[in-house]
């Protein structure tokens, strides 16, 4: 039997910012079979955790709906709350912050959770941002998203951004968001760039929309997304070192979220993105059979 935790990330109350199921003990699932559980449960990702010796260390795997991913913000920050209640409630330790090191397969990431009310604050460091390159063409990027090459905004470049996950970062003028959409897949045009996804950004708003690159589903609180934007902001001067600023998305989805970001460094060299927000606890769940 699976058992698993469902909570809702960069959400001060339930029903609210990006579910997701977390798995405590998903030793001995082959990749396989968590990609079928993630599709049998429907959220947008699902997260699978195993202990190691070190209490506070935990290795983990994070698949969407088709694969997985190597890197994904709200999953680890959601399972880094879920950790920080078993623990309290297994040592009867009331310690309000806490720090962990979760081992994806590629990479080792660091999270802090504190006690909020009913629920928790995560943090995620994504380290330092690498800019893989700009794209001259920004016509053909404005209109996959039924956009104009002038609704784009009129200074900052279509950039490649990766903490993790690579994002083609369009920024758009302000009020062209609500008119984005995707009607074909962009999935061509995005790795043409060198990226895997793309993110839409105001920066008058601080406000981003992503999809899945086919445009059937949107995103309504993606954290990988939001540490881009940190880096690309302080790369352009648009943030000062160590400002945290709040980002939001999930509007047009109709479950706005609400995601704190904060860089670190220079524009020459941004050294760390920092990603936050509260995670609500709502319910559990439990698989009677595996895959």
């Amino acid at each position: 039997m699976l058992d698993y935790i469902h909570v809702d990330v960069f959400a001060a109350a339930p029903f609210h910012g990006n579910s997701l199921p977390v798995f405590l003990n998903a030793e001995g699932l082959t990749g396989r079979q968590m990609l079928q559980v993630t599709q049998e449960l429907r959220h947008f990702e699902a997260i699978f955790l195993q202990p190691t010796s070190h209490g506070q260390t935990w290795r983990a795997r994070v698949f969407d709906l088709s694969t997985e991913l190597p890197f994904a913000g709200h999953p680890l920050l959601g399972a880094a709350a879920v950790l920080h209640r078993a623990a309290t409630e297994a040592t009867s330790l009331d310690t309000q912050l806490r720090t962990w090191s979760i081992e994806l397969p590629s990479r080792t990431v660091s999270l802090t959770t504190r006690e909020i009310g009913r629920g928790y604050h995560a943090v995620i460091d994504q380290g330092s941002p690498q800019f893989l390159g700009t794209v001259a063409d920004r016509v053909a990027v404005a209109h996959a998203f039924g956009l104009d090459g002038g609704d784009l905004h009129q200074v900052l470049p279509v950039e490649v951004v990766s903490t993790g996950l690579r994002y083609l970062i369009v920024p758009v003028r302000p009020g062209m968001l609500g008119r984005a959409h995707i009607a074909s897949d962009i999935t061509p045009l995005v790795r043409s760039a060198g990226a895997d996804f793309a993110v839409l950004f105001d920066e008058s708003r601080l406000e981003i929309r992503h999809w899945n690159n086919d445009g059937v589903v949107e995103d309504v609180a993606t954290g990988s997304a939001a540490g881009t934007i940190g880096g690309y902001r302080q790369r352009h001067g648009l943030t000062a070192s160590g400002q945290e600023f709040a980002l939001r998305q999930g509007g047009f989805a109709g479950r706005p979220s609400t995601l704190t970001v904060q860089a670190h460094g220079t524009a020459l060299n941004v050294e760390s993105v920092l990603v936050g927000g509260p995670v609500a606890f709502v319910g559990s769940g439990r698989l009677q059979v595996s895959p």
